[in-house]
């Protein structure tokens, strides 16, 4: 007889474990693992599961710290010889970012699946434990091998470098808008229609949390940028408009923080298509990146941030980082 694979489930909290408190009227932490994973009825006959406590917080709580350390229980568990896959439960909020930064610091060919949930315990159709289901019928699949971290939501499979929450209440707000998902779950079996061409890994087991984000708006002059700097910054990344443009009374701004060592990252505000030098004007891209700042190809504000994180914890260099950040996505 062929033996179950087996599965460590981390929980770490999220919606995935509230309910209402009525005294509040409002969701809290409230489920223990143990009662959400008695309702993820009959999982006993495709995996054996083992129980990671690591916390019970919402997904607003999750900080970069908390990233690394549950970062370094995640590698602990995939070096063991007995544990087949990890599935992570998160809250939404900041599951992406999490998410991101386990596929870039985590090198192993072990599956390992993050999930949430959008309604809470105590909400009609409670959503946790049949996206918990499928993250475990995902992670014990051997098409999961090899594919990095993936996020497995409402029986849809996502690369954590792609994915992002698109919406405040619905069940598939999670999406991977430019390309679409990698898979599906359907009647508890694991179909990929498409794989991760480019993979790329972050070996620290550090993280440098002094790096900003600024989003552009029409009129946005350096006044932020002039902050970050004075805060102590290491690096900044700015969520450009559309190609990767900023309005030119911010230029100065980002001369400053260059002549005095920070890393700037550009992405753009726009949610997909990758940033590129175009445009020569006051501001654009291609005087940006004359001054030295840093293309951040399609990823989002909050994913560039997360791999500038981890990048400067291993290098302060300039070209190092920008290696980093666009090897395999600019030729120049």
């Amino acid at each position: 007889m062929m033996t179950n694979k087996k599965v460590a489930v981390v929980f770490t909290g999220g919606t995935i474990s509230m309910k209402i408190d009525p005294r509040i009227s409002a969701a809290i932490p409230a489920l223990s693992s143990e009662e959400i994973m008695s309702m993820v009825t009959n999982i006993d006959r495709f995996a054996d599961i083992e129980i990671v406590n690591y916390e019970r917080i919402p997904g607003p709580h999750m900080t970069p710290q908390k990233m690394m350390q549950l970062s370094r229980i995640v590698k602990g568990l995939v070096q063991r010889n007995d544990i087949d896959g990890i599935v992570i439960t998160h809250g939404t909020d900041t599951l992406e970012e999490t998410a991101y930064l386990l596929d870039l610091n985590i090198f192993s060919k072990k599956p390992i699946v993050v999930v949430g949930a959008m309604r809470n315990g105590s909400e009609l159709g409670y959503d946790g434990p049949s996206n918990l289901a499928s993250a475990i019928c995902t992670v014990i699949s051997e098409q999961s091998q090899n594919k990095g971290v993936l996020v497995v939501m409402n029986n849809e499979v996502n690369a954590a470098s792609e994915v992002t929450k698109t919406h405040t209440l619905s069940l598939d707000t999670f999406k991977s808008l430019e390309f679409g998902p990698l898979g599906i779950v359907d009647n508890d079996e694991l179909i990929f229609y498409r794989d991760i061409v480019k993979h790329h890994h972050i070996e620290t087991d550090s993280i440098e949390e002094n790096v900003y984000l600024i989003k552009t708006y029409a009129g946005i002059d350096s006044s932020l940028l002039d902050f970050c700097v004075n805060s102590g910054a290491k690096g900044i990344v700015i969520e450009a408009m559309g190609r990767g443009n900023i309005p030119p009374m911010m230029v100065d701004g980002v001369k400053n923080a260059i002549s005095k060592g920070i890393k700037v990252v550009l992405v753009s505000r726009c949610p997909m298509g990758r940033v590129l030098d175009s445009y020569g004007y006051e501001g654009g891209g291609k005087k940006l990146r004359e001054l030295g700042v840093i293309f951040g190809g399609s990823l989002n504000g909050q994913k560039a941030r997360i791999k500038l994180m981890l990048a400067l914890s291993i290098t302060n260099d300039n070209e190092k980082v920008k290696e980093i950040f666009e090897k395999d996505f600019y030729t120049k």
